[in-house]
């Protein structure tokens, strides 16, 4: 389902002209709802980076939203060390002195700086103590099919009655619709969700390294 599609039978559905900002508004928060319900793997993204010498923090990607996970990689032997996540009240207590200096082993979400409050940091401890190549593994919101030029996402594609029960729903919603339809709509909507739960949070973590991922049982 493309994204004229995707329009044409939400308005039809609803029996309802939108203009171009409302239905795309509406499009973009069933998109949310989606994203945020369900772990995808078109939700993870990978990034490269260094860690500074002697500094402590690392700046997180401008378009993170959480971490999957963290490894720092030993530049001689190019082994993979898989950073261990933690708050930073741990990290404070584990590494108190910031002038302890090694290979990082724990991270934890510090914030944003007060420089660029829109942006958020990691802590490592230890301290790194040399340039380490590190790799992130974390979830992000893919390009919308609002914005996406081939007029298709990876959701629209593999998944569109999730993206069109929750679009209709959204619409009734902007609407005020009378009860019975949003119940109705939500009925499809949440069975629509339960398959892409079962492909999400069942068979693509059934062979998940970490704990304390979502995942449920494939039935």
């Amino acid at each position: 389902m493309n994204y004229s599609q995707l329009v044409t039978a939400v308005q039809d559905y609803v029996e309802n002209i939108f203009s171009t900002t409302d239905i795309d508004t509406i499009i973009r928060q069933a998109e949310q709802r989606i994203y945020n319900s369900v772990q995808l793997p078109n939700l993870r993204r990978n990034q490269t980076g260094v860690t500074t010498p002697y500094n402590k923090y690392l700046q997180c990607p401008t378009d993170f939203l959480s971490p999957y996970s963290l490894a720092v990689v030993d530049p001689t032997s190019g082994e993979y060390l898989y950073l261990l996540n933690k708050d930073v009240n741990f990290i404070r207590e584990a590494y108190p002195s910031p002038t302890y200096y090694a290979k990082p082993r724990h991270y934890a979400i510090f914030g944003p700086d007060y420089s660029s409050p829109t942006e958020l940091t990691f802590i490592l401890g230890p301290t790194p103590n040399a340039i380490y190549t590190v790799e992130l593994h974390y979830y992000f919101y893919p390009e919308s099919i609002v914005d996406a030029a081939s007029n298709t996402t990876w959701l629209s594609d593999n998944f569109d009655s999730a993206l069109l029960y929750g679009s209709i729903r959204e619409a009734y919603i902007f609407l005020k619709g009378e009860p019975d339809m949003i119940a109705s709509v939500d009925k499809m909507y949440s069975e629509a969700m339960s398959l892409l739960k079962q492909l999400g949070d069942a068979k693509d973590r059934q062979d998940a390294y970490r704990s304390g991922q979502v995942r449920y049982p494939v039935r």
